[in-house]
């Protein structure tokens, strides 16, 4: 009985200890540095706020380092819209800092990478408008987004933190129920657009959690985590009341600055605008048609720094 009381609590600590090399440990980490497109941009940022990572550094006591920009798409080479891509524009920019050694601060144990991007790639004029360049998948658009790991990964990183698609058939612009708005006021079937959407969001993120997997298993002393952005705003959306905080109802289904265009009108005029201010904004999940609000921002930074720190499995899963 003894030796199988022993033998048990070595199974166990085997057990535990085999868990703590996957992701890093509490207070291993003292870099972020974050890779995406509005919804991650610190400067043009989607909610005209503070955007999530700037509340992940303030949270984690990190150092950030962002490379996000507004409008990306994973390449420019599938997706052929005007804005600097991941793979052509912001590890690029990447590179040259650790080229010219402005980077020399960042070191493979206590850097984490996070990377959310795709929301372009699959809607308007993406995949969803036939806009992506010919025979481009999503299939090819997740495996863009692994290539980020690995060119990466072959300059010395170790630390990954992948944040999948968010809910964007639950945004206004991909709804069940829209109007003409900033993202697109040309005529469209809405439902096909809310539907295509809601495939284009569960098929992209398993073929992502998958390839994570993937890539986890066979890159030597990596560690790889998936930040689960859509389970965490679907229970916002769920459940508002546990995290909206403002002196307004919760609302899940309107937006703080809501424009309103006639069909087809130029986004270069107004449109017809409903904008919430005061501490009435943190009672909303979303800031427009397509983007979170501030208060969404904080939550994720909330619940993506508890994933790094080790404090919550919530949302964080590490593969490796």
């Amino acid at each position: 009985m003894l030796f199988q009381r022993l033998l048990s609590a070595f199974a166990s600590s085997s057990a535990v200890a085999h868990a703590i090399t996957k992701g890093p440990t509490p207070s291993q980490i003292k870099n972020l540095v974050t890779f995406g497109d509005s919804f991650s941009d610190v400067v043009q940022t989607g909610d005209h706020a503070t955007a999530w990572p700037v509340y992940a550094a303030d949270y984690g006591h990190y150092h950030l380092f962002p490379y996000a920009k507004y409008g990306a798409p994973c390449s420019t080479k599938q997706i052929q819209i005007p804005y600097p891509s991941l793979l052509e524009s912001q590890i690029p920019s990447y590179e040259d800092g650790i080229a010219n050694g402005s980077l020399s601060m960042l070191h493979p144990d206590d850097t984490m990478y996070t990377l959310w991007i795709g929301a372009n790639d699959i809607g308007g004029w993406g995949l969803l408008t036939g806009e992506a360049a010919q025979n481009v998948t999503l299939v090819d658009i997740v495996q863009c987004t692994m290539e980020w790991v690995e060119v990466l990964y072959k300059s010395g990183a170790r630390y990954f933190l992948f944040q999948n698609l968010p809910p964007l058939e639950h945004t206004i612009n991909y709804g069940a129920v829209s109007y003409p708005n900033l993202y697109w006021t040309a005529q469209r079937n809405q439902t096909d657009w809310h539907l295509t959407m809601t495939q284009y969001v569960a098929a992209g993120n398993e073929l992502s959690s998958l390839m994570l997997k993937n890539l986890a298993s066979t890159l030597p002393d990596i560690h790889i985590g998936l930040f689960d952005s859509y389970k965490l705003i679907s229970d916002m959306l769920a459940h508002p009341q546990d995290y909206l905080n403002g002196t307004a109802p919760v609302n899940t289904t309107g937006a703080i600055h809501s424009c309103v265009y006639e069909l087809n009108e130029s986004t270069s005029d107004t449109g017809n605008c409903t904008i919430v201010t005061g501490s009435d904004v943190d009672s909303y999940l979303w800031y427009d048609e397509v983007h979170p609000s501030e208060q969404t921002d904080r939550i994720i930074a909330r619940e993506l720094v508890a994933g790094i720190e080790r404090r919550s499995d919530n949302w964080t899963t590490w593969f490796s």
